[in-house]
């Protein structure tokens, strides 16, 4: 699949200026999930791996709602008469996706208005960055439909975020987060107007977009890596990455715009 001519059924795909922009497009039900678009969103973030004319992603919903989730009729439903192989490849396949949204080299930068909710919450959780307007309400809300919190990878990267005691709350609860309040636990980044949010979370993306987007590739790769790290081989690991880093033609390009008092412009090389 070439993803910058991508043509999806179940999302909506623009690329410009290096920078990929995947809107969930099912406003009048609050963009919710359903099977085919969870399959359709991992082949494409997979994709992105061997597309390096697509620098960076910004990842929205339509009709001013991120994701309402998995589809109740659509998925729900129909899960609560599989049998447990179903169930189990079912759950593989959407943690396939985070999996999928971590693994690509590409930064991945949220832009959330309204619900976000269930699978939308972990999509914007796997994302990179966030950005959120006041309107933006996220729930984990899988203990009120009577399931573990455990979903998705959820338990191994939201405490990350916002740290374990503050996880643990959302995640036992189900209870949604408030846009200022995910702003002061450090699950948005920042929170912008609604008319702007589109404009700024462009701003952000052509910034990495712009930038050394090989070193951004090896960034996102060792934040995935470090987690489960000692200090000593964290250490040994950034020292091996950085030195392929100095390999680069950005690095030279970097260096000589530097003495030449100049911007520098990357390649990704």
């Amino acid at each position: 699949m070439q993803a910058i001519s991508y043509k999806p059924e179940h999302f909506l795909w623009s690329f410009e200026g290096g920078v990929g922009t995947v809107t969930l497009n099912r406003p009048d039900r609050m963009n919710p999930l359903t099977f085919e678009s969870y399959a359709e969103l991992t082949d494409l973030f997979h994709s992105l791996g061997n597309t390096p004319e697509v620098k960076a992603i910004i990842l929205t919903g339509a009709g001013g709602n991120f994701s309402s989730g998995g589809d109740v009729h659509e998925i729900i439903g129909p899960l609560t008469k599989m049998d447990k192989a179903g169930l189990l490849a079912f759950t593989r396949m959407t943690g396939g996706l985070v999996l999928a949204m971590r693994n690509c080299p590409q930064p991945i930068v949220a832009a959330v208005d309204g619900t976000c909710m269930g699978a939308g919450a972990i999509m914007a959780m796997a994302s990179d960055m966030r950005l959120a307007t006041r309107h933006a309400k996220t729930a984990f809300l899988f203990n009120r439909v009577g399931l573990a919190g455990a979903d998705m990878g959820a338990c191994a990267i939201l405490p990350r975020i916002v740290g374990q005691g503050r996880a643990s709350e959302l995640l036992f609860t189900g209870r949604a987060m408030g846009a200022e309040e995910g702003e002061r636990w450090g699950f948005y980044n920042r929170l912008v107007s609604a008319d702007d949010l589109m404009a700024e979370a462009q701003k952000l993306a052509g910034r990495l977009a712009n930038g050394p987007t090989f070193a951004n590739g090896v960034t996102k790769h060792q934040l995935n890596v470090e987690w489960d790290m000692s200090l000593t081989g964290a250490i040994e690991s950034e020292a091996q990455a950085q030195a392929i880093c100095m390999q680069t033609k950005d690095f030279e390009r970097a260096y000589k715009a530097f003495v030449a008092k100049e911007k520098p412009t990357f390649e990704g090389n």
